[in-house]
């Protein structure tokens, strides 16, 4: 009971989906040395609901790296309408830090622990001329990276493995297997929107034979994707170990470059020797993209 006899609201779970540039940051948990995401949203949470809260999130991103589908949780006795917080909080943050919705979960839902999949993208550029654009957006490699060599290396990813070969941190308190359940590459076709060429110099679009129905813009589209100096890797995983997935492009980056062979990651994975694989690769070009949970856990609390 509240002081003047009336009843307390009931304590609500809220669940934010955040997407955020990394770059300014220095990861999402609250460190001593430097601004982070997670400080950021947590003074947003107080500012409006006029209590300090911690904010819970699913993945811990480091420096520099970014997020499209991060997922945080917090609880609270406010009575803001659940769908309300997202344009509510924005007032108290950063440009950079954006939250794409807000609605109430169970009470036993944790953004952290109740996690069931992930999905992380990578983002490569391959080609001789940077872009400004792109800067802390991307990874700068140079190139050309043969993806058809690479992406015959990934079923090696897939299914349960002991993963520590890609673990910055081993030996950790828990276990280094998890299960890769999708894994792909693919140059982006979006190239054309920083760029005043449609396809590459020289690059003849096909004409359609007379008795064929063929649709031009996508056969355009088709000729930009393999022009593109953008390269997109995507990994979803049951969970992933401390800089996996910077881990598993440092080691596919050789392959790109016909260095190694395909079967090298292969080689690599049954090895559990983080000394065989590639280096970590840089922050800036990786994303968290999605998270996935148990429907259940995503309803509110039904009130008696």
């Amino acid at each position: 009971m509240s002081t003047d006899g009336s009843s307390s609201p009931p304590v609500r779970n809220i669940m934010l989906t955040i997407a955020y540039e990394g770059t300014a940051y220095r990861g999402w948990q609250v460190q001593p040395n430097g601004l982070t995401v997670q400080q950021c949203v947590e003074t947003a949470v107080e500012r409006l609901i006029g209590e300090p809260v911690r904010v819970l999130c699913a993945g811990r991103t480091d420096s520099g790296v970014h997020a499209v589908g991060q997922v945080a949780s917090f609880p609270t006795r406010s009575r803001i309408p659940a769908e309300s917080f997202r344009l509510a909080l924005q007032r108290f943050l950063p440009r950079d830090i954006v939250i794409v919705r807000s609605q109430e979960v169970s009470l036993d839902f944790h953004a952290t622990y109740s996690a069931i999949r992930k999905r992380y993208r990578y983002l490569i550029f391959d080609g001789n001329v940077p872009m400004p654009f792109l800067n802390h957006l991307v990874t700068y490699f140079r190139g050309p990276l043969d993806i058809d060599a690479i992406r015959s290396a990934l079923p090696a990813l897939l299914g349960t493995h002991d993963f520590r070969c890609f673990e910055t941190q081993f030996p950790n308190k828990s276990s280094s297997i998890r299960t890769v359940q999708d894994v792909t590459i693919q140059r982006l076709p979006q190239w054309s929107v920083w760029s005043s060429l449609s396809v590459a110099p020289g690059t003849a679009l096909p004409e359609p034979a007379a008795d064929e129905d063929i649709d031009l813009r996508m056969r355009h589209s088709d000729l930009k994707a393999a022009a593109s100096p953008v390269i997109c890797f995507e990994i979803m995983a049951d969970g992933f170990l401390y800089n996996m997935v910077r881990a598993i492009v440092g080691t596919l980056i050789p392959i790109g470059l016909r260095r190694k062979p395909p079967e090298h990651l292969a080689h690599v994975i049954s090895s559990m020797d983080r000394s065989q694989a590639g280096s970590t690769a840089p922050p800036e070009g990786l994303y968290l993209l999605q998270v996935d949970y148990p429907a259940h856990l995503l309803q509110p609390e039904q009130s008696v």
